[in-house]
């Protein structure tokens, strides 16, 4: 049984929707989806990366205040981080020649939220700890970005 087959059994066992995909799995709770890889580490253990996908898309347009908020944003959390991560376009061919307008189109990220974490082991009390922090990963994340641009004043940048 691979690390990752471990992880997602014990998930399983504590009552999360998992379903296994090509190379990771994602972890169900409520309305979120979080994405699970696992590798062994080269000092031992294993490398649990998470990535969330907070369904929010920003246009080229708006990056400089977009990254400000973020900044701002990371500065509070404890569990993981947002990034922006650039969305692949349609385009046949990367070098603008596409339909003659590839160069004018603006380029498009996505906000996500990542994290990582290292297990020296795969005992229960390491597992149990993974579990907390997939837990507290998503609720962190979900809520600053709900508040932000939810709440009363929310991030200016």
């Amino acid at each position: 049984m691979t690390e990752l087959q471990r992880i997602l059994a014990a998930l399983r066992r504590d009552g999360l929707d998992v379903e296994s995909v090509e190379d990771g799995a994602l972890v169900r709770d409520g309305d979120a989806s979080v994405a699970l890889f696992a590798e062994g580490a080269e000092a031992g253990g294993v490398l649990v990366r998470l990535h969330l996908d907070l369904n929010l898309y920003v246009d080229e347009e708006a990056l400089t205040d977009v990254l400000m908020g973020i900044n701002l944003m990371n500065q509070s959390l404890d569990y993981g981080t947002l990034i922006l991560d650039p969305l692949d376009t349609d385009d046949e061919d990367m070098d603008g020649t596409a339909g003659g307008e590839g160069l004018d189109e603006s380029i498009t990220f996505a906000v996500l939220g990542r994290s990582v974490l290292w297990l020296p082991s795969l005992e229960e009390r390491e597992l149990l700890r993974l579990r907390e922090h997939l837990t507290r990963f998503e609720r962190e994340l979900s809520e600053a970005v709900e508040r932000t641009l939810h709440g009363e004043k929310g991030i200016r940048a």
